[in-house]
């Protein structure tokens, strides 16, 4: 029965992980996969995480009976809450429909499947380069037309402005539009206010089937508001779009997948047919979501002081990525090696703008793992490791 399959290329990222726990090199590093780890190197569990799973299981009216297709309300209402602001008029006039999905991926492909099924959507438009999973979850749920525009520039090692302008401003009607909405994986490099204005005013006249991705709120800035403004400022223009957003990430609760899928919508009578269809695409992929993720969100969020709390554990990440990236910076100057992209990227990776052939001698004679394209994790670094890796990367120009 078996005979014709043909083994599936493997997923790059854990395969990095699996050659790095493989390896036994004293000094290995891995800066491939996108979790938070400690200064230490350890993955960090937050305080108010802890708290919430105390509560949660000295909590005896809670059990295990299913959660409702779409979600446990007390999460989806608090995350879209998060992504909008409470005092949004789509928050407090509830012009949105929220789905809870298997974290940020789950998102995309309950999205996805409704842009294909019901909108009819069959040609989607993603950032050059994007993250790898979203081709193939457009791919997968029945939008083959998966085309790019350009973002990233190479020799400047930031964004290629002028290039994305030009080409979303030739985006076909009703196509899909994938933006990344802070913290752009794999570049790390932003758009600022002025420049996030004119691409949603674009792509917004081309009619464009928006989604914005936001996988990584409160870790490009350390301020979930802040963060949170192109999707805000979308929000303002008055038009309908999707919202994917990863709570995994901010929580430090990626084994529990944790996604919300917002849909905002402008009128009424539409919200429960699209409710009932999005239901319909769940029922028919997980059937209900997972309980534990999702209550120690919302023992979070619908706690005030938690709340808080939450904020500042967040700030004091988000700062921890950011002096990794100052303390690389100037590591690499002592070689007289510039690098000003690296304090310009915002959020967990940075575009190093490193070859392949520089990656495989990094890998090779240093056993330092990073992805082929370059790109590192910026919570891999760590005051103890900086150096090596600095001294590795200026051997590793120099030679090509």
């Amino acid at each position: 029965m078996f005979s014709a399959v043909e083994a599936a290329p493997p997923v790059k990222v854990f395969q990095l992980t699996a050659d790095f726990k493989a390896c036994t090199g004293p000094n290995k590093v891995n800066l491939g996969v996108g979790a938070y780890q400690t200064n230490d190197g350890k993955p960090y569990i937050l305080k108010v995480v802890r708290e919430a799973e105390q509560r949660i299981a000295s909590d005896f009216s809670l059990n295990h009976e299913y959660l409702p297709i779409d979600g446990l309300p007390a999460f989806t209402d608090a995350s879209t809450a998060v992504m909008f602001g409470k005092e949004h008029p789509i928050v407090v006039n509830r012009k949105y429909i929220a789905v809870q999905s298997l974290g940020g991926t789950g998102a995309l492909k309950v999205c996805c499947e409704f842009m294909s099924q019901c909108l009819g959507r069959t040609v989607a438009y993603v950032s050059k380069p994007t993250w790898p999973n979203h081709n193939s979850v457009l791919k997968m749920s029945g939008i083959k037309d998966v085309r790019e525009y350009r973002y990233w520039d190479p020799n400047t090692k930031a964004v290629d402005f002028a290039g994305m302008v030009e080409d979303l401003e030739g985006v076909p009607k009703d196509a899909v539009v994938v933006l990344h909405a802070v913290a752009h994986n794999p570049t790390g490099m932003d758009l600022n206010e002025q420049q996030w204005n004119q691409i949603l005013d674009i792509v917004i006249k081309r009619n464009a089937t928006i989604v914005m991705d936001t996988a990584y709120q409160g870790f490009g800035s350390g301020d979930l508001d802040k963060d949170g403004t192109s999707v805000r400022m979308l929000a303002d223009k008055g038009v309908e779009f999707f919202v994917c957003q990863s709570m995994s990430k901010n929580f430090g609760l990626y084994n529990e997948r944790v996604g919300n899928m917002i849909a905002v919508i402008n009128s009424p009578d539409k919200i429960e047919a699209v409710r009932s269809q999005l239901k319909r695409i769940v029922r028919a992929t997980w059937s209900n979501p997972p309980s534990h993720g999702a209550r120690v969100v919302a023992t979070v969020l619908n706690d005030e002081t938690l709340a808080q709390q939450w904020r500042l554990e967040l700030l004091e990440m988000a700062q921890r990525i950011k002096d990794m990236r100052q303390l690389l910076f100037e590591k690499l100057q002592t070689h007289e090696i510039t690098w000003p992209h690296v304090i310009n990227q915002t959020g967990m990776f940075s575009f190093t703008g490193l070859t392949q052939a520089q990656v495989k001698f990094l890998r090779d004679e240093y056993d330092i793992f990073l992805m082929d394209d370059g790109r590192v994790n910026m919570c891999a670094f760590t005051t103890d490791n900086t150096q090596y890796i600095a001294d590795a990367i200026a051997a590793a120009v120099k030679k090509f």
